[in-house]
C-alpha cells in the first residue's frame, strides 16, 4: 500500500512539473528581461560603453561560461563550508552567497580587458602622432593624419577628434592637450604632449632628435607595462593557489584533533564565530587580490 501511495505521489509530481515547465521558462525569460531593463537604467554610462566594447572584441563571457563559473564557485564554497561546519543549511547559504561573487569577478575582468585594449590604442596613438609630425611638422595636422588613417578605434578615436575640434576652436593646443591628458593619464601621453607643447611654443627648428628619443622612451615604457602584465599573471596564479590552500587548513585541524572531537567543538558558539570569521577573511583576501590583479592594468 505504501509503495502504491509513493508511486501515485511521484506520478503527480512528474505531471505537475511537466505542466509547469512552460510557465517556468516564461517566468525566467521575463525575469531576465526585467533585469536587463533595470541594468540599462541604473548602470553607469561609462560601464555600458566598456561592456559594449568588450562584446565587440569578443571577450565577453557567454551564458554557458557564466553558469560554469557559478557552478564551480558555488561547488567550491559548498565543499569548504561543509568541511568547516558539517551543516547542510550553512552549506547552502555559503553556496548561494558565493554565486553572487561571479558578477563582481566578471566586472573586474571586463575592466582589465578594457584597460589593456585602451593601452594598446594609446600606444598606437603616441607612436603614430610622432611619425606624422616628422612629415607635417604640425601637431594638429599630425592628429588629423592619425584620425584619417583608420588605425584608431573608439573611445580614443573620438577623443582625438575632440582634440582637433578644440584646437581649431581655441586657436591653441593647450586645452586639447589638457583634455586628453586628463582622459588618459599615462606617462607616455603626458611626456609626448609636453614635448609637442614645447616644440610649438618655443618654435624648435630641429625636433627630429627629440622625437626620436621620445619614441625610444615610449618603447621602454611599453616594454615595462608588458613585463608588469606578465609579472601580474605569475603573481595571480601563485596568489590563487595560496588563497585556496588557506581554506583547507581546517582539514589539518581535523586531522590533529580527530573528526569526532572537531564536531564536538562545533557545539561551542564561539568556535562557530571563529570559523565564520576565518572564511570571511579568506574571501576578502581573495577578492582583494583579484581587484589588484584586474585594476590599473597598463598604467605605468
Amino acid at each position: 500500500m505504501e509503495l502504491v501511495l509513493l508511486l501515485l505521489i511521484a506520478g503527480f509530481c512528474i505531471a505537475y512539473r511537466s505542466n509547469q515547465a512552460a510557465n517556468v521558462a516564461g517566468t525566467a525569460k521575463y525575469i531576465s528581461n526585467q533585469a536587463k531593463e533595470i541594468y540599462d537604467k541604473v548602470a553607469p554610462f561609462s560601464y555600458k560603453q566598456m561592456r559594449a566594447k568588450i562584446k565587440e572584441l569578443g571577450e565577453d563571457y557567454s551564458p554557458k561560461e557564466y553558469l560554469t563559473q557559478i557552478g564551480l564557485i558555488a561547488g567550491f564554497a559548498s565543499v569548504v563550508s561543509y568541511l568547516y561546519f558539517y551543516n547542510p543549511l550553512i552549506t547552502l547559504i555559503y553556496a548561494g552567497l558565493a554565486s553572487f561573487a561571479v558578477p563582481y569577478l566578471a566586472f573586474l575582468r571586463s575592466k582589465r580587458v578594457y584597460s589593456e585594449y585602451v593601452f594598446e590604442q594609446i600606444q598606437t596613438y603616441t607612436t603614430n602622432v610622432i611619425m606624422e609630425f616628422n612629415t607635417t611638422q604640425s601637431f594638429v595636422k599630425s592628429l588629423e593624419g592619425v584620425r584619417d588613417s583608420g588605425i584608431l578605434e573608439d573611445p580614443v578615436l573620438s577623443d582625438v577628434k575632440t582634440m582637433i575640434d578644440m584646437s581649431y576652436t581655441n586657436g591653441t593646443i593647450d586645452q586639447s592637450i589638457a583634455y586628453f591628458d586628463e582622459r588618459y593619464p599615462y606617462y607616455m601621453v603626458k611626456n609626448m604632449h609636453q614635448l609637442f607643447y614645447q616644440i610649438t611654443k618655443e618654435g624648435a627648428r630641429d625636433s627630429g632628435e627629440s622625437l626620436e628619443n621620445m619614441s625610444l622612451d615610449i618603447d621602454a615604457l611599453v616594454e615595462g607595462v608588458y613585463r608588469d602584465r606578465m609579472d601580474r599573471q605569475n603573481f595571480h596564479t601563485r596568489f590563487l593557489t595560496f588563497g585556496i590552500a588557506l581554506f583547507f587548513l581546517v582539514m589539518a585541524m581535523q586531522f590533529l584533533l580527530g573528526k569526532d572531537s572537531y564536531i564536538k567543538l562545533l557545539d561551542m558558539w564561539y568556535v562557530d564565530i571563529l570559523l565564520h570569521g576565518i572564511i570571511l577573511i579568506n574571501c576578502y583576501f581573495l577578492l582583494s587580490g583579484e581587484k589588484y590583479y584586474n585594476e590599473n592594468v597598463g598604467v605605468e
